[in-house]
């Protein structure tokens, strides 16, 4: 069973990595550069999961998760945020809204992918 992965980020380079990594697994990846492009790329593919960045331009982590989870098929979708930040706010914020779990950048590619394998099997 192959997975399709949503990946938000507006860097090109955390794109590629995180495009790399998951291929490595067999995993489909579609990308957007942040959450307007995110919700648009969501309207063109059936995600299993998406993992996404909190700063970025247009529409941030946050604002992104709260406009995927008014969609009625994605409410349990398994959202992941990859971040530089650790703060215990921003982190109960982001379980408030519906994020599924926190993964801090740089992201070892086995562990990323051992958590995408658990929260979208």
């Amino acid at each position: 069973m192959s997975l399709t992965i949503l990946t938000v980020d507006d860097s090109r380079t955390m794109r590629d990595m995180l495009r790399m990594a998951l291929n490595s697994a067999g995993m489909q990846v579609h990308q957007a550069e942040d959450g307007v492009h995110g919700l648009e790329v969501l309207s063109t593919c059936s995600p299993d999961c998406i993992i996404t960045d909190l700063n970025m331009p247009r529409m941030d982590g946050f604002g992104f998760i709260e406009e995927v989870r008014k969609i009625p098929q994605y409410q349990l979708l398994p959202i992941l945020i990859l971040t530089t930040e650790s703060d215990a706010e921003r982190k109960a914020k982001a379980r408030s809204i519906g994020a599924t779990g926190w993964i801090t950048k740089p992201f070892e590619p086995e562990k990323l992918i051992s958590v995408v394998k658990r929260v979208a099997s």
